[in-house]
């Protein structure tokens, strides 16, 4: 079936002042590097996103969300040897010391204590290594496919890795969760054991360096570098930065907030939420063959709004794909054709285009079975009623 295409070629950016200048690409030293946007999940910016890395302490985001969704904050936690025994940075922990979950979690996330983390892990799992099975199997969950999780703190050790795309992936997810937001953006806490008490700090200069910052965790590692996954939100744009190996030494250390600063600043001053489609906006309306109702207006089932710069504004298309004719019958909510949205070669999306209206068949052949139908309908005194046959309608069809 011929099948009618209307191409708009998006042009906004013309009739908008709120860009202005060259779009200046960010300076970036880390190996592996991603600007997520929260809200839409789009890439704004990436540098060997999909190379598989070591993580370092970032790992303790997934570690944090895993805990909270399967623990209880209340819960006494009771620190084991292996907990006891984990490298610095730690608590300094003692076997057999008790803790709450939640002031365990509060230690791994402003201090990143790498028995905290064990001791969580051995709670909430049973075991370190049944956890860090849940936690590559949440990963997967989330879309983040090429993580793997061996340790709870993010410690180098077998294939333990992940990448910055998937890493910027587990902080969208783990953004959404109310308690982790306060935890990690808390500045101070003072939280007790059953023998003392912790002053925790927390160690993201980015909360208090940089406008709009609410998260969320550093790492470091001989193999990994220096790490850093930070978000900032303004004007209504949450915005994701990863950062993996920024570099090694003192200079790495500073670097990583530079990368994760430069890359925020590239967001928020390049990209602003543009509405491209209204979920219900009717797009068209389409012929019907062979029923008393022979236009059906279509509309969209969603709406889109995307994250995009003026370069991209430019080269937005939106195609309406639809058919001349359709044969009745069409049932309200029937897919009738789809509008796919393109930037440039990129497929951005494909969204159905849904009939707003029903419209039956009718014709000679459903006549006839109506009649039949009807004849099957006896009256009381077995005589047809009358004033069910239809044929002066089907008459002036016909």
């Amino acid at each position: 079936m011929k099948k009618l295409i209307l191409t708009l070629i998006f042009a906004l950016f013309i009739c908008t002042n709120i860009y202005a200048g060259e779009i200046v690409q960010p300076k970036i030293a880390a190996q592996g590097a991603v600007l997520m946007d929260a809200k839409t999940s789009r890439v704004l910016w990436e540098r060997n996103s999909q190379m598989p890395l070591a993580m370092a302490s970032t790992t303790k985001i997934m570690t944090a969300i895993i805990a909270l969704e399967n623990g209880n904050l209340a819960d006494t936690v009771t620190v084991s040897k292996r907990a006891a025994s984990a490298p610095e940075v730690n608590m300094n922990l003692v076997s057999g010391e008790k803790l709450t979950l939640e002031a365990l979690l509060y230690a791994l996330m402003l201090q990143s204590h790498n028995d905290s983390a064990v001791a969580i892990a051995e709670h909430v799992g049973g075991n370190v290594e049944n956890f860090c099975a849940k936690m590559t199997e949440k990963a997967k969950e989330l879309g983040a496919l090429d993580t793997v999780f061996e340790t709870p703190n993010g410690l180098d050790a077998g294939n333990h890795h992940s990448t910055a795309y998937d890493m910027a992936l587990i902080t969208r997810y783990a953004l959404q969760n109310e308690k982790f937001m306060d935890i990690i953006n808390t500045a101070q806490i003072t939280v007790h054991s059953d023998r003392r008490t912790f002053d925790l700090y927390n160690k993201n200069r980015l909360l208090s360096e940089y406008s709009g910052a609410n998260g969320v965790k550093t790492g470091f590692t001989g193999k990994a570098g220096q790490c850093f996954i930070g978000a900032a939100q303004r004007d209504g744009m949450q915005l994701i930065s990863v950062v993996l190996a920024s570099g090694w030494g003192d200079a790495g250390k500073e670097q990583k907030w530079i990368d994760t600063k430069h890359l925020l600043d590239y967001g928020f001053g390049n990209y602003k939420y543009i509405d491209l489609l209204t979920e219900g906006d009717i797009c068209s309306n389409i012929n019907i063959a062979h029923t008393k109702f022979p236009l059906v207006a279509v509309a969209l089932e969603k709406g889109l709004t995307l994250p995009l710069n003026t370069d991209e504004m430019a080269t937005v298309k939106i195609q309406y794909k639809i058919p001349d004719t359709v044969m009745a019958p069409v049932e309200k909510g029937q897919i009738m054709g789809v509008c796919t949205v393109t930037m440039g070669d990129e497929l951005i999306a494909n969204i159905n285009l849904l009939a707003q209206s029903s419209s039956p068949r009718h014709d000679l052949a459903t006549s006839l079975k109506k009649i039949l139908r009807e004849w099957t309908q006896m009256g009381t005194n077995g005589e047809i009623p009358m004033e069910n046959f239809l044929f002066s309608d089907w008459q002036k069809q016909y």
